[in-house]
């Protein structure tokens, strides 16, 4: 600090240091006493470093306020330090402009948000009345197509929820409503919901009561679970589906189908990741098990996952911080 200090005030210590060398060269070129430049001198270095030591707290001090504020985001400053030069007083109001300006973009960009969000949400409830009449249009009829339609009808669904979803997740505001929940009974929601897929591809589902009980959000935990039921359904070709607690507070999906990379494997959260399945499945977005794990950080769950190419893929839910405890 001392050192800064030091050579940001070089040029006031230069001038010092050149006054009193034109004082002794004045006083020698006319033959006088140098000590009578000497004693002022020295008494003015005292008074400057008095000044200087003063003047060092002040800039400490404004220093430390200026760390403090460089750990807050912009709406969070309050007085900047006040100016104790015309440059500085220049760079506050410089910094007060930028402040109004980043606020004016941040309130252009959350009304395009909002825009955006209500638009999609509009056309959320438009697509799902065409969506309902196809529904109702195969309800009287049991044969391979009209099953094979019934899943797709059901995957429809999913993907309309996910751009819901993922406008949804970057809002200043939370729809998240947590309350003790029966983490079984979503679930079972959920493989419901694809009942049609797995009878369609004739492929297994077994299913072990968990018993896990957790304070979290119905709707959103479901989506969870939708997604991951739809990446085995998406890539197991012959098996099943095993839905389990390999432990206390756990809930696993393991499938039977493709698996994962070993080197694709630490990436499979990443937003639009796809990986060498992905891009052998040009329909792919990427975006389902990111999805996952952001909402799995809204809910304050651990997401994980384990796999070995051709023998399937685990995904692990960790409910274990949210237990119901009983008194």
């Amino acid at each position: 600090m001392i050192k800064k200090y030091l050579y940001y005030r070089r040029r006031v210590i230069f001038a010092f240091a050149a006054f009193a060398a034109v004082f002794a060269v004045s006083f020698i070129l006319y033959r006088l006493p140098v000590r009578a430049v000497m004693y002022p001198a020295a008494l003015c270095l005292v008074i400057a470093v008095l000044a200087a030591a003063a003047d060092l707290i002040r800039v400490k001090r404004a220093h430390e306020k200026m760390e403090n504020i460089k750990k807050l985001t912009y709406d969070m400053i309050g007085e900047l330090p006040e100016p104790q030069s015309f440059s500085e007083e220049d760079y506050a109001e410089i910094v007060q402009l930028l402040k109004d300006n980043i606020r004016e973009i941040n309130d252009a960009g959350a009304l395009k948000y909002r825009e955006t969000v209500d638009y999609y949400t509009v056309w959320v409830h438009q697509i799902k009345t065409p969506i309902a009449s196809m529904r109702l249009s195969l309800e009287g009829e049991d044969s391979p197509l009209s099953r094979r339609l019934s899943a797709e009808l059901s995957r429809i669904e999913m993907y309309v929820e996910m751009v819901l979803a993922y406008l949804r997740l970057d809002s200043e505001t939370s729809d998240y409503v947590f309350k003790e929940q029966d983490v079984d009974r979503i679930m079972r929601g959920a493989i419901k919901r694809f009942a049609p897929e797995f009878i369609l591809k004739k492929l297994t589902l077994s299913y072990e009561p968990t018993g896990i009980r957790a304070v979290t959000d119905e709707k959103w935990l479901g989506f969870v679970f939708e997604q991951i039921l739809s990446n085995s359904l998406k890539y197991t070709r012959e098996g099943g589906v095993t839905v389990s607690s390999p432990e206390e507070g756990v809930l696993s999906v393991k499938d039977t189908g493709i698996g994962v990379s070993p080197e694709d494997l630490p990436r499979i959260f990443e937003k639009g990741f796809t990986g060498i399945n992905g891009r052998a499945d040009r329909k792919a977005s990427g975006l389902g098990l990111y999805l996952c794990k952001r909402v799995c950080a809204g809910l304050g769950v651990k997401i994980s996952a384990r796999s070995q190419v051709g023998q399937g893929t685990e995904i692990l839910l960790d409910f274990k911080q949210y237990r119901i405890r009983g008194d």
